[in-house]
């Protein structure tokens, strides 16, 4: 009878969470900053089709670091939760706090029950009428889920990113100025003092009441030109 090598369960633990923070380590970070027109998330991410920010309800938005698979696994079904339970009962009871709820319920339960947990972190963000009422939320591969003030920073390099953004930050920045604030952080590494935006993933959760044309919906995904234009000031 083969005889199987015990593992301490704090032992355990301990090895699947260096596991997954060496897989996050690996990604580009991603900048999420509540602004005076809305909420801001931008991502160093050359890619223009495999996204790490995304829409999930009317004023709901996502961004992931990690492995693509498993983070846009995570935001698939968080859509599904969101149709589902603004169909089921009215779209305003569709929360951040909801969602960040399911999402932290499904990575802690992956980690402790799993072989391999997932190698994500995750920020969800709600816009509001004022700046008091923005919610991000973060949530890392175990399941923690932590309530931010201001910003949120992910990744790899997320310590050096967060100390430039938190010294530049201030409530009263507009959209250009978080974006232009978010890709300096995100250039913390780099030779050069900024990004180019076609290296640059960006998005907004507008609070302004035009902006989803007479729609419910705040999300809008900026294109190539138009984060070049609101890096060099233009717009």
């Amino acid at each position: 009878m083969t005889q199987q090598f015990y593992v301490s369960p704090e032992q355990l633990m301990k090895d699947r969470a260096d596991f997954a923070r060496k897989g996050i380590a690996r990604g580009r970070s991603v900048v999420v900053i509540s602004c005076a027109d809305g909420i801001a998330l931008v991502a160093e991410n050359p890619s223009p089709s495999l996204h790490k920010i995304g829409e999930i309800y009317d004023k709901i938005a996502f961004a992931a670091v990690g492995k693509y698979n498993e983070f846009e696994s995570l935001r698939q079904a968080g859509v599904r939760y969101a149709d589902v339970r603004g169909y089921s009962y009215d779209r305003e009871d569709v929360t951040a706090r909801g969602l960040a709820s399911v999402y932290a319920q499904s990575l802690g339960a992956v980690f402790t029950a799993e072989q391999k947990p997932f190698e994500v972190e995750l920020a969800v963000a709600e816009v509001g009428h004022t700046q008091s009422d923005d919610h991000l939320y973060r949530l890392t591969f175990d399941g923690s889920i932590a309530d931010e003030n201001g910003f949120v920073v992910m990744g790899g390099l997320a310590e050096q990113v967060a100390e430039t953004v938190a010294h530049g930050w201030k409530a009263d920045l507009n959209l250009a100025g978080a974006l232009r604030l978010a890709v300096k952080a995100l250039a913390t590494d780099k030779e050069v003092d900024a990004l180019p935006g076609t290296a640059v993933e960006a998005a907004v959760l507008d609070r302004s009441p035009e902006s989803g044309r007479g729609s419910r919906r705040a999300f809008r995904r900026l294109r190539a030109e138009e984060i070049t234009q609101l890096l060099a000031g233009e717009a």
